[in-house]
């Protein structure tokens, strides 16, 4: 499964000003020639820099030219900026708890003028040990005393109208990680053959991950409130420059992102462009020189996991090609991903890489034409605990994660009584994240943790079916997770839905009503409001809930659609508190019963025209009077345009029912004829709406016909029956 990457251009760098260089460049040179006599004095006990290489983070960044890493390099020609704002903050990993006992600050132009210096041991909770109101800019050596593995500048107001930016954050002390500099921090898959673990900065990483779907920009926002249920990683499936925010946002809370670069096809089956690997240089080479830019672009950035190149695009493949050719592409997938990933491996050899597939089927074409994978990884839901036995099976030397995992999807599970995926409850999708969870994590020292599928606001078709979060509200699942991760519990919880039944679901007469019956419970004694919506998605594919309307407490009485089909209903229970329980259920909309005999049934018709070639034709006017409201007529797709029923025989009649396909009539016209030739207007409209017309307008004739004047959509006019009934 996948959600669409959203992307925008990079914002231009702020312009520069001329007399702000000249400042800056006779501040560096001062640096530079006061760099021996101020910054290396060294405090009376014996100090050693603890900060140089070491991992950092930042509030924000003025551009890609100014981030973080580059105040601790070592390097004068090199600097950290901010954008332009106060309480702005550089933040160094020292990797252990260190004594500090000097901070040296090496100001560029644009320095704070009221800043503190603080220290933390989980990065959380911060001690100021040092702060100013007067900051002279420049080069500060600040003699201090504090304990703490993570130290940081806090700028709450700027010197000038630039952002804060330093050439050099120096911490020196006692203590610390004295192991080799780890840059921005490393990312590794150690251990042996069945004892793996992900390794981030020489701490085990197991990873509790969901799906990210939410803007970028919002992951400031967000995040912190994910952190509190457990949740160390998130996942996307597309990377650009609109995912810097993320990446900053992650870094800032301690977490991290399974970056992926999106290839087509993409999505499994059904989604994606057809690409053909074998012959198509060109797209590859795109690809190819975006991986390398956007790799290059977040090297360093700290909230990089690891990179994954592509989803589901082995199993996808299916949808191009099919026999020697579909696995000739595949084999040749599988090779461009090795491709993209020796890049990667020759930008950052930092951080690991993997390729996500729809099936561990795609695992065999990974581990003969991928071998610099550096663990491998799959989207498994309901056969998510077979994937411990496909690996041992499959005889694999490589630990995998799981990328996406959750309930069993629509394609997984068996039909309902009108023909549809019967879909969970809320309560068996509760269970199975949990049970997914179980599953991955007793393949010790092989999978290495996953990122459930999905967190997001969005709210429809699919959204209910996997979003722990739909419309920003929390779910059964949502709780799930937290549980399985070991995120604090407490708090107000979910409604709990445990039966929903509708008084009829394969027979509902179209715009006519249902009584629904919903037994809902609540943990926290909360009062409860329903509210009812509707989705055509096995009508005409639309993903969209809509609410419809409904009367009583409990049964309620439900108004149906008018349009014939399979819907679904939804019931959305809230507490008040920002949790919903969500159940839903199918029923089957029919043509309303009409009183009388249908005297058009099985009679001749002909029509101004029909559609004879495209999908499903032809549609011949004989289809509206085979009382199959399956099958229709079709016309051209012009105005006017009419179709006409021989009832033998001069008849009368006291309705008429007119059931229409999608492309229906807005206006239209009825007649009654005794020759074919000279009409009598029966009824007529300039509004209508589609679905079922039921006529109560008598008359008499051998022919009767309906005349479309204007179409309701770009297409023809369409009907599936043109009943006729007398009493």
């Amino acid at each position: 499964m996948d959600f669409a990457t959203r992307r925008v251009r990079l914002q231009p760098s702020r312009r520069s000003h001329r007399g702000r260089s000249a400042i800056a460049a006779t501040v560096a040179a001062a640096v530079v020639l006061l760099g021996n006599v101020v910054l290396l004095a060294q405090p009376a006990q014996a100090a050693t820099l603890l900060s140089q290489g070491r991992p950092v983070t930042a509030s924000s960044s003025e551009g890609a030219g100014t981030p973080a890493t580059a105040a601790v390099d070592g390097d004068l020609n090199s600097r950290w900026s901010s954008v332009w704002q106060d309480n702005q903050w550089l933040q160094v990993d020292l990797g252990a708890t260190a004594s500090i006992s000097q901070v040296v600050l090496r100001w560029e132009a644009a320095y704070a003028k009221e800043y503190r210096i603080e220290v933390s041991g989980n990065g959380q909770d911060w001690n100021p040990i040092y702060s100013t109101v007067a900051g002279p800019g420049g080069n500060e050596t600040l003699n201090v005393n504090g304990s703490g593995r993570y130290v940081r500048m806090y700028g709450v107001k700027r010197a000038n109208g630039y952002g804060m930016s330093l050439y050099e954050f120096q911490v020196l002390g006692t203590g610390g990680d004295n192991g080799p500099p780890q840059g921005t921090g490393t990312v590794h898959v150690s251990g042996s053959q069945g004892n793996w673990q992900l390794v981030v900065n020489n701490a085990p990483w197991q990873v509790k991950g969901l799906t990210w779907g939410p803007p970028a920009s919002e992951a400031g926002a967000r995040l912190p409130a994910l952190k509190a249920i457990g949740v160390n990683t998130v996942r996307t499936w597309g990377t650009d420059a609109s995912s810097k925010p993320l990446f900053d946002a992650a870094a800032a809370n301690g977490m991290r992102v399974i970056a992926g670069y999106w290839l087509q096809p993409g999505g499994g089956p059904g989604s994606g462009g057809c690409v053909n690997y074998v012959t198509d240089g060109t797209y590859k080479a795109n690809m190819l020189a975006e991986i390398r830019r956007w790799t290059t672009e977040y090297k360093d950035n700290q909230g990089v996991l690891m990179w994954n190149v592509g989803n589901e695009s082995v199993l996808g493949m299916q949808n191009c090609f099919s026999g020697t050719e579909l696995e000739n592409q595949r084999i040749a997938y599988a090779r461009f991903v090795n491709e993209a990933t020796q890049a990667i491996h020759a930008i950052d050899p930092n951080h690991p890489v993997t390729s996500t597939d729809a099936w561990t089927g795609a695992w065999p074409y990974f581990k003969q034409y991928t071998p610099d994978l550096d663990l491998l990884a799959v989207n498994s839901y309901g056969h998510i605990c077979q994937v411990k036995q496909d690996w041992i099976n499959g005889g694999y030397n490589k630990p995998y994660i799981v990328t996406e995992a959750g309930p069993a999807g629509e394609w997984e599970v068996p039909n309902d009584a009108n023909g549809v995926p019967n879909e969970p409850t809320d309560i068996q999708k509760r269970d199975g994240y949990l049970q997914a969870w179980n599953c991955i994590t007793g393949h010790t020292g092989v999978a290495l943790g996953a990122t459930l599928f999905h967190y997001g606001v969005e709210n429809d078709f699919g959204a209910v079916w996997f979003n722990l979060t739909p419309g920003g509200e929390k779910r059964l699942s949502y709780y799930a997770v937290r549980q399985a991760f070991g995120g604090a519990g407490g708090g107000n919880t979910a409604p709990v839905i445990s039966n929903m039944t509708l008084s009829r679901t394969t027979d509902v007469p179209a715009g006519g009503t249902i009584s629904v019956t919903v037994n809902v419970s609540d943990p926290d004694g909360d009062a409860l409001t329903h509210e009812f919506k509707v989705g055509g998605k096995y009508i005409d594919g639309s993903g969209a809930l809509v609410g419809t309307p409904f009367s009583g407490n409990g049964p309620f009485t439900v108004t149906v659609p008018e349009r014939l089909g399979v819907w679904k209903l939804y019931d959305y229970v809230r507490d008040g508190k920002g949790n919903v329980g969500i159940e839903t259920r199918s029923f089957r909309v029919v043509a309303p019963p009409v009183q009388g005999t249908n005297i058009a049934r099985g009679k001749p018709a002909t029509a101004s025209s029909y559609q004879q070639v495209g999908n499903g034709a032809p549609y011949p006017p004989s289809n509206v009077t085979d009382g199959n409201n399956t099958t229709r007529w079709a016309s051209d797709w012009s105005d006017p345009q009419w179709v006409q029923v021989d009832l033998g025989s001069v008849q009368s009649f006291d309705r008429i029912q007119l059931i229409w396909e999608a492309s229906f009539a807005r206006a239209y016209r009825i007649e009654a004829s005794d020759d074919g030739n000279n009409w009598r207007q029966v009824y007529a409209t300039g509004d209508g709406n589609g679905d079922v017309d039921s006529i109560a307008s008598g008359g008499s004739g051998r022919y009767v016909r309906m005349t479309g004047t204007q179409r309701g959509t770009g297409w023809g006019y369409s009907l599936f029956e043109f009943g006729i009934y007398r009493n």
